[in-house]
């Protein structure tokens, strides 16, 4: 992989901001609707670019994770302090709940991770994009609900399109191994969003955010006193960006885009992750998905598209 320097890396990321902050300006949106809409695509694009690092960092994917929710969580807490809201939990019982979320986190996030690095940014995402199929079965599980026909067969639809994904059912095979990873990556986040949902009706998303990520953090330093990476300045820059950029701005963008864009609209462009990330590869990365890929992406996409729509129309 030819290796690009630290301004080309950052590029797509300076790309997003000025697109946040100038397109409202340069088209005359009025500053609410149409503006919270730049939000969350711009959000959705830092998502999608977070995947790159995987390629971009030689480190283990645990110190990947752990580089991402340190600066994240370090610059979550600056925002609370310059905006003087109290980050305290007001329910001693959820202490637990939210050191279990930040696990699982650090879980979804190796895992994910690792996909991308054994495979492609391509295969990573659109296996890790599975993941509302899995909370269809999982929610009404978890909740006391009736799972619906209509779950199942969208279901049946991502599972033919991971099929067309592996061109080999060959444990050795590196895309095989990258969609075992993306879809155990997709189920711990599929976990972590049902348990968020408890959790969302007492708690901002951005302190839920902060908290999985200190949380995090925590689980993961000690990889790094048995890993003991070699970190050049670069890898420590790339980490900053991830962490501050593509996760904690990212979460921050989308949230404050929501002020005025329903949660249907913002969780059907949240489905773009996957398009503006393998579109990002190809430019900064030169990866070109297979043809079985492209095939087996727009099924899962269709059928998480979908299950995303029904799920907000409920």
């Amino acid at each position: 992989m030819q290796k690009d320097s630290l301004p080309v890396k950052a590029f797509p990321f300076l790309i997003v901001c000025f697109l946040d902050y100038m397109m409202p300006l340069v088209y005359g949106f009025p500053m609410d609707k149409k503006r919270s809409l730049v939000e969350i695509h711009a959000a959705v694009i830092l998502f999608g670019l977070a995947g790159l690092f995987g390629k971009w960092l030689p480190l283990s994917p645990f110190i990947i994770v752990l580089g991402r929710v340190f600066f994240a969580s370090l610059s979550l807490i600056l925002l609370f302090f310059f905006t003087k809201q109290s980050v305290r939990i007001s329910h001693t019982k959820d202490y637990p709940i939210f050191v279990l979320l930040g696990f699982i986190l650090s879980v979804h996030w190796v895992a994910f991770f690792q996909s991308i690095q054994i495979s492609t940014v391509a295969v990573g995402l659109l296996s890790y994009s599975s993941f509302p199929v899995f909370t269809v079965f999982l929610e009404p599980l978890y909740f006391k609900e009736r799972i619906r026909i209509s779950s199942i067969f969208f279901a049946l639809l991502c599972i033919i399109g991971v099929f067309l994904i592996i061109p080999r059912f060959d444990l050795s095979d590196s895309i095989y191994q990258g969609v075992l990873w993306g879809l155990f990556s997709g189920f711990t986040f599929s976990i972590l969003t049902i348990l968020n949902r408890k959790l969302s009706q007492k708690y901002s998303s951005l302190l839920i955010t902060f908290y999985q990520d200190f949380s995090a953090t925590l689980f993961l330093i000690p990889f790094f006193f048995l890993i003991k990476p070699q970190l050049k300045m670069e890898d420590i820059l790339l980490l900053l960006i991830l962490g501050v950029f593509c996760t904690a701005g990212s979460h921050s963008l989308f949230i404050k885009g929501m002020r005025y864009i329903s949660a249907q609209t913002a969780a059907i462009l949240s489905s773009l992750e996957p398009v503006y990330g393998i579109a990002l590869a190809l430019i900064f990365l030169s990866e070109i998905p297979t043809i079985r890929t492209i095939l087996g992406g727009v099924i899962i996409l269709g059928a998480t598209f979908a299950v995303t729509l029904k799920g907000a129309k409920d």
